[in-house]
C-alpha cells in the first residue's frame, strides 16, 4: 500500500509538470520595446526608412548581420514628435525632416526578427533635429509622486530613481525639494504625447520624474540647487531612456 501511495504521487506531481509546460508552451510571448536611433532618410505616407545608428539592447540585437538602413511602418495610429530644445510639439510624418536624428519605437514579440518588428507599426517616430547632443553632465534622475511646488521649488516624495540618484538619498527622509528654473521643461504625457505645462497644472499624487544634470560627485544640496532640465507627469516607463539621453 505504502509503495502504491507513493507511485500515486509521483504520477500527479508528473502530470501537474506536463500540465504547467504546455501552459508556459502555450503562453504568448512578451510584448518588447524596440527602440532605433539614427537618421531619417526618407518617408512615405506610411512608413520612415532610418539609417540605423543606436538603439536599447533588443533593437541592436535585431540588426545582427541585417543592414543599417531599414524601413519602419506607420499607420494613423503612430505618434509623429518634433522636439526643440527640450519641448514636444505633435506633428505630422511631412514635418520630419530629412537627415535629422530620429528615434523609433515599435512594441513587438520577444527576440524578434528586424523583418517581423518592420510589419508592426511603430508607436511614436520622434524628430530630434539636425545635430544629437549628449549632454556633458551624469544624469540624476528622481522618481516618486507629487507633493507641491511653489517658488522655484518642487517637492515629491521620492520612491526611485537611477544609481547616481538614490545612492545620495541613503539616511535622507523620502520627501525630497529640488529647485527649478526658466529653463525647467514641464511635461504632462498622455497616451504617449507629451504636453508643456507649468507647476501649477501637476496635482497631489501625481507619478513625478525629476531630471537633473549636475557635476559628478555632487553632494545631495548640489544636486537640488542645480535647476532640473525635466520635471516629467505621468511620463511611461518606456519613453524614459530617450528621455534620459536628452535631459
Amino acid at each position: 500500500m505504502k509503495r502504491s501511495s507513493i507511485v500515486v504521487a509521483l504520477a500527479a506531481v508528473l502530470a501537474t509538470l506536463v500540465a504547467t509546460t504546455a501552459a508556459f508552451a502555450g503562453a504568448p510571448k512578451d510584448n518588447m520595446l524596440y527602440r532605433y536611433v539614427g537618421q531619417l532618410q526618407s518617408k512615405t505616407t506610411s512608413s520612415v526608412t532610418v539609417t540605423v545608428q543606436n538603439g536599447n539592447h533588443a533593437a541592436l540585437k535585431s540588426l545582427i548581420g541585417q543592414p543599417q538602413v531599414q524601413t519602419f511602418a506607420t499607420n494613423d495610429k503612430t505618434v509623429f514628435l518634433k522636439w526643440t530644445n527640450g519641448i514636444p510639439t505633435v506633428v505630422g510624418i511631412g514635418d520630419l525632416a530629412p537627415n535629422d536624428y530620429v528615434t523609433v519605437n515599435v512594441r513587438a514579440d520577444r527576440d524578434a526578427t528586424i523583418e517581423a518588428i518592420k510589419t508592426k507599426p511603430a508607436a511614436t517616430v520622434a524628430d530630434r533635429g539636425p545635430t544629437w547632443e549628449k549632454p556633458t553632465k551624469p544624469l540624476y534622475l528622481f522618481r516618486g509622486t507629487f507633493v507641491s511646488a511653489s517658488d522655484g521649488k518642487i517637492t515629491i516624495t521620492v520612491k526611485g530613481g537611477n544609481r547616481p540618484a538614490l545612492r545620495l538619498l541613503i539616511g535622507q527622509p523620502g520627501d525630497q525639494t529640488f529647485t527649478t528654473g526658466p529653463e525647467t521643461v514641464f511635461l504632462h504625457w498622455a497616451k504617449r504625447i507629451p504636453t508643456v505645462i507649468d507647476a501649477s497644472k501637476l496635482k497631489v499624487g501625481d507619478r513625478i520624474v525629476v531630471r537633473i544634470r549636475a557635476d559628478r560627485g555632487s553632494t545631495l544640496t548640489q544636486v537640488q540647487l542645480t535647476p532640473a532640465k525635466r520635471v516629467a507627469d505621468r511620463e511611461p516607463r518606456a519613453s524614459e531612456t530617450n528621455q534620459n539621453n536628452q535631459s
